[in-house]
């Protein structure tokens, strides 16, 4: 290498110029001269020793190689390598392609060409080309695994979920000790209701330590305790968001006329998070607040994202912001207080969080949980969701609105005239329904809809049809439960308007636990139709009862199985006590009275923010 040694200084001076062009003459000519007597490992010694570079320049240096050396050269294959790495890292994604396919053509085993090049293909949609690639891949075994995760991440960005939680298992085969492949599976096999989630055995783990890595999200819907989706989440942070290497916010606040309260999401669009916090923007007190919006979310053209930006003071896009750069946007527009929308869900920025960009942060609405970060102060909620007797198992602690801890839109929803008729539904049947997403409904929850649907002989189970597997899976289940396919019923999703609008036609709503519906639950109670709720210990599972509690109707909350189901099968059987009840929802005055009563719900929440407001002595 003592060639490469005579080198490196030159060569480091040249790797750190913009691009050949802006080089002096002298030093283009000397990069020519060299070429010849660089085989592949001296030119990576080079490039190794004269770090950091810009990617600009090592593609030109890169094409300058293969020019002068040919791809019949020892080591071509892993210089068209590089040169995809370096033409990635510059944004230059059809060239990248071109590199790894001509690195694969000179080395078809070259595994890592493969991975790069599915990659490349899968950003830029692609996805099955990138699976293809993947699959075809020659590789040793110790590599399968990582071309297994990413074709099983592609496919849960498909939506195929099946193969996506076949795939994520083969993975599990050849290395069980993959937490995060855990967590993504078993999640999957939650959304297509593959039970028991955990029944396939995976080498060296026991279903409850396959538990125990579910991941924070999976954690709402397989946990009942407090303790333990909070240990839960506590180790995930623990494994993927490290801490800053320091804070930004000065402890003691700032001095503004004005509160600046920022909101952080990549959920401005036709998300549920959005139709619940669009009016709490809107009605911000402007002569206390003022309201920054830090956007990460996907332009879906949506009404809903336009009315959320309409009611945001200042609209500050930041996907193209690594998560220090957003930190530093955040401190540099002096923000007070920090809400954060979401959590531990697709899209977070936790990292961001970690730096303290505001001397107040808070987490509210998206991830219905703890989220033990210690650079997080509160998490919005109420007394009924997190009862003061346990608020300590809690991290960060609860800040506490006076009513209720969920946001609404009061402004009449439009709701498309319907029937059941033209929903597939039959006239003569007593209709139970639930509209939540599949991961949300255990085997345990099934088994107790089946009992209840065993005891209301003229009782249907209406579902949302969130994918075919899942379908094909539920109805497979019923019919072990003695059930048949006749008395379950399943409503493909439409449109925001008319899911509201058909929602009406049923009869009962069944929660499920221990992840209630939030939103949906809302939705329901709006719209006149009664909701049953069994009510656990963690937040997810109390959602539910604090919407049936705050609109006056607490004989919905059930704490038993054995009472979810009594009162299930006597509401379909009693057909005056049902209606009585039921029209206590008529109208959706009650809910414009309680849940929806945004003025009052704004006041309180700015009343909260006033309280836990730093400013400097």
């Amino acid at each position: 290498m003592a060639v490469t040694m005579d080198f490196a200084p030159q060569f480091t001076l040249i790797a750190r110029r913009p691009n050949v062009a802006a080089m002096p003459l002298g030093e283009q000519v000397w990069l020519r001269s060299i070429m010849p007597q660089l085989d592949f490992p001296k030119l990576s010694a080079l490039v190794d020793q004269a770090r950091p570079h810009t990617p600009a320049i090592l593609v030109e240096i890169y094409k300058l190689w293969l020019e002068v050396h040919g791809n019949v050269a020892p080591g071509a294959a892993g210089v068209w390598f590089n040169l995809g790495v370096e033409l990635s890292a510059a944004g230059d994604s059809a060239n990248a392609v071109t590199a790894y396919q001509n690195a694969l053509l000179i080395k078809p085993d070259l595994y890592q060409a493969s991975y790069n090049l599915g990659i490349v293909k899968s950003g830029a949609g692609d996805a099955d080309g990138a699976i293809a690639i993947w699959r075809a891949a020659l590789q040793p075994d110790d590599a399968r695994t990582m071309l297994l995760n990413q074709i099983g991440r592609v496919l849960e960005e498909k939506r195929d979920l099946d193969a996506a939680q076949q795939t994520l298992y083969r993975s599990l085969l050849t290395n069980p000790n993959q937490p995060d492949v855990i967590q993504h599976w078993s999640l999957n096999r939650q959304a297509v209701c593959d039970w028991p989630v955990f029944g396939p055995s995976v080498p060296g783990m026991t279903p409850e330590g396959l538990k125990r890595y579910s991941g924070p999200l999976s954690a709402l819907s397989l946990f009942d305790r407090v303790a333990d989706q909070m240990q839960i989440a506590a180790e995930w942070l623990d494994r993927k968001i490290p801490p800053a290497p320091h804070h930004l916010a000065p402890p003691e606040g700032y001095r503004h006329d004005r509160i600046r309260i920022g909101y952080m999401s990549s959920d401005f669009c036709a998300h549920a998070m959005s139709f619940l916090i669009v009016e709490l923007l809107e009605r911000h007190d402007r002569s206390k607040f003022e309201v920054f919006g830090y956007c990460s979310s996907r332009e879906d053209g949506s009404d809903i994202r336009r009315r959320v930006i309409a009611a945001l003071d200042h609209h500050i896009p930041v996907s193209h912001l690594k998560d220090a750069e957003l930190a530093q946007r955040i401190r540099a527009d002096e923000i007070d207080i920090l809400i954060d929308l979401n959590g531990l869900t697709k899209g977070a920025r936790l990292e961001t969080l970690r730096w303290k960009p505001a001397p107040v942060q808070a987490t509210y609405l998206g991830y219905i949980g703890g989220l033990p970060i210690p650079e997080l102060d509160y998490l919005i909620a109420d007394r009924h969701v997190i009862p003061p007797e346990i608020a300590d198992q809690y991290r960060p602690k609860p800040l506490y609105l006076d009513d209720l801890y969920q946001a609404n839109d009061s402004r009449p929803p439009f709701l498309p005239p319907v029937s059941r008729e033209g929903e597939g539904l039959p006239l003569d049947k007593f209709i139970f329904c639930s509209f939540s997403n599949h991961y949300k409904l255990t085997e345990e929850m099934f088994d107790v809809w089946m009992e209840i649907l065993h005891r209301v002989e003229h009782g249907v189970l209406w579902l949302v049809s969130d994918n075919e597997r899942a379908r094909e899976n539920i109805l497979g289940h019923a019919g072990r439960r003695g059930i048949g396919p006749e008395r379950l019923i399943f409503a493909k999703r439409v449109s925001p308007d008319h899911y509201r609008a058909r929602m009406a036609l049923a009869d009962l709503f069944l929660d499920t636990t221990p992840y209630n519906a939030g939103t949906v639950a809302s939705d329901a109670l709006r719209v006149g139709l009664p909701l049953l709720t069994l009510q656990g210990e963690p937040f997810a599972s109390r959602m539910a009862s604090a919407l049936l509690n705050a609109i006056g109707l607490p004989e919905l909350v059930t704490t038993s199985r054995t009472d979810y189901i009594d009162l299930a099968v006597s509401l379909a059987h009693e057909g005056e006590r049902y209606n009585a009840l039921r029209s206590r929802l008529t109208g959706g005055e009650a809910w414009l009275r309680s849940i929806g009563n945004t003025e009052r719900f704004t006041r309180q929440f700015e009343a909260a923010m006033e309280s836990v407001l730093k400013r400097p002595r």
